[in-house]
């Protein structure tokens, strides 16, 4: 019999008892504010580029972390850039869109959490679209540059708390699903 190095993690299969809409309310609010903080903080405390040189990076973890005011009119690698008006309509909808979801549907705590942090994710980067025009990045991450930048592919790009709630949100679901999958075959 394998032995299962994820056993007892919560996958969308799980029959477990299903979360009060309240908590994916709760941690969707939380994250959004976290990152509407941390935007704010840095366009009060950092400054961002517009003509070269640019100020250096200003380090948070060194070598890990740092903090570099960027803005973005797109989404990851810039791409529309210039469309961040729709973009942040459809972000709005898909945020939205989730809550509705788990209001109608409550889930078990690991899609509870995956789809909180996807709809705070996109609530957040559509509420600077919405007010500003652009999306404030501001943590840059050396080592995942490093990675990029030997696969031919230059800088990682700048992100923020609501793009690391839409990457790890994505991640984990895709992983929860291969998990169950990998439990219905088994």
């Amino acid at each position: 019999m394998p032995i299962h190095i994820l056993r007892g993690v919560l996958t969308p299969t799980d029959s477990l008892r299903r979360m009060p809409f309240w908590v994916a309310l709760t941690l969707t609010v939380a994250l959004v504010v976290a990152d509407q903080l941390l935007k704010a903080w840095a366009l009060a405390n950092l400054t961002a580029c517009t003509a070269a040189p640019c100020p250096p990076p200003t380090p948070f973890i060194p070598g890990v972390l740092d903090w570099v005011l960027t803005f973005n009119t797109g989404a990851a690698w810039s791409m529309f850039s210039g469309s961040a008006q729709p973009l942040a309509l459809g972000r709005l909808l898909v945020g939205l869109g989730l809550l509705v979801y788990l209001f109608l549907r409550p889930q078990n705590r690991f899609l509870t959490v995956v789809l909180s942090m996807i709809s705070a994710g996109a609530i957040g980067n559509a509420i600077d679209g919405l007010r500003f025009g652009k999306v404030t990045d501001m943590i840059h991450a050396p080592p995942l540059s490093a990675i990029t930048r030997a696969l031919g592919q230059g800088d990682f790009p700048i992100f923020n708390i609501a793009d690391s709630c839409v990457v790890m949100g994505t991640l984990l679901l895709l992983i929860g699903s291969f998990i169950a999958d990998r439990k219905a075959r088994n």
